[in-house]
């Protein structure tokens, strides 16, 4: 398999982002992961700038996964601040709560200390290289256009294969995953602005380890 080297302007520092699997060209064409497959093995970046292998988190205790786009989207802030509000329950059920970012490692860690003095009760990790959400189906290019509007805000822009400026995005996604690290339920919508009420994701986890 081959690794490439990839720039990220925002950042100011390099990574590398495996070829395979793809990025897809536009949020329609995304190929999530499916109900009843196992998680990829995947490793993730925790706040203190430490190596997380994703199956082994979920192996502790049942997860519901988020993928958002960034502490920028006020979409994925709203979902966020949600989904804090049915944590209790969700740990009465036995759930861990992972939110997954492309931000990188500095912004998550303002994310964390930019909460008003309310303590985060779910686990926030840095996919800065796209290495989860490419291997969960999750990652596209944005189209030239909106790209542009993009740049400088995110620190998501990649050099390609072909040498050409691409913004990266997560499609929002919500996925439940037991211990066995298999997906047992999803959500995946390919408008940014529409995700997963709480109480559907609260009945979904309630019915999804029975």
């Amino acid at each position: 398999m081959k690794i490439y080297l990839i720039p990220f302007a925002a950042m100011l520092f390099s990574i590398k982002l495996l070829a395979a699997p793809a990025i897809a060209p536009s949020p329609e064409q995304v190929t999530p992961l499916l109900n009843g497959l196992t998680i990829p093995a995947v490793t993730l970046t925790d706040a203190d700038n430490n190596p997380v292998a994703l199956q082994q988190l979920v192996q502790q205790k049942p997860a519901v996964l988020v993928f958002y786009r960034g502490g920028w989207c006020p979409y994925c802030n709203a979902q966020l601040s949600a989904l804090r509000d049915i944590m209790p329950q969700l740990n009465k059920l036995g759930y861990q709560l992972i939110a997954i970012t492309p931000d990188s490692v500095a912004s998550i860690n303002k994310s964390l200390t930019d909460t008003g003095g309310q303590k985060l009760n779910y686990t926030l990790l840095s996919d800065a290289n796209f290495a989860a959400s490419s291997a969960f189906g999750l990652a596209y290019y944005l189209d030239d256009k909106t790209a542009a509007a993009y740049k400088g805000k995110l620190g998501s822009l990649i050099t390609t294969e072909a040498g050409t400026e691409k913004v990266v995005l997560p499609v929002p996604a919500v996925y439940i995953v037991n211990t066995k690290g298999e997906a047992l339920f999803n959500y995946v919508h390919i408008n940014y602005k529409t995700r997963l009420e709480s109480e559907l994701l609260l009945k979904a986890a309630q019915l999804a380890l029975q």
